[in-house]
């Protein structure tokens, strides 16, 4: 193949940036009740029988522990005018994450964010390291959408959905 270079994490990286994906922030509840979220691309559809859901988190993640040890979690699929709240979950600095944003309390008590294209609330079925990361497969207990147009990340960069083809 042309262009093929040599596998480091910064070619690989790169080279997954080519993949366009959508947008989320992924929440819970840790063990004394806090809300937790992040910023995460790393969302996919598993399986339709039963309903399953997958993400995965850096081993390294300040947010690990909450997510290994919360019995649910929310997948809240952001629109494309949420770019700021991707922006503010993606900071290590902000110290108020849910400070912006109508948030509300789903199934187990998970940070459950109105406004969006759509949510995903799920128990967790499973979670397994994987590499750097753990993998978190999650059982779909409650969805809800809305036709508003996703926002788009590829290449490192924010994007909008644009012309349909």
């Amino acid at each position: 193949m042309q262009g093929a270079v040599d596998i480091t994490p910064q070619a690989l990286r790169g080279a997954l940036g080519r993949f366009a994906t959508g947008v989320t922030l992924i929440t819970c509840v840790d063990a004394d009740g806090a809300r937790v979220g992040l910023t995460a691309n790393s969302f996919s559809a598993l399986s339709l029988e039963p309903p399953l859901v997958l993400w995965s988190l850096r081993r390294a993640s300040a947010s690990l522990a909450a997510f290994e040890h919360s019995s649910h979690f929310a997948i809240n699929v952001l629109a494309e005018g949420q770019i700021g709240l991707s922006r503010r979950f993606a900071s290590g600095k902000e110290p108020d994450k849910f400070g912006e944003g109508l948030w509300s309390a789903g199934l187990g008590g998970v940070p459950v964010l109105a406004g969006c294209t759509a949510v995903f609330e799920c128990e967790r079925v499973s979670a397994q390291v994987a590499g750097d990361h753990v993998l978190f497969i999650g059982r779909v207990l409650r969805l809800a959408d809305a036709a508003l147009p996703p926002l788009l990340f590829h290449g490192g960069r924010y994007h909008l959905l644009g012309e349909i083809l």
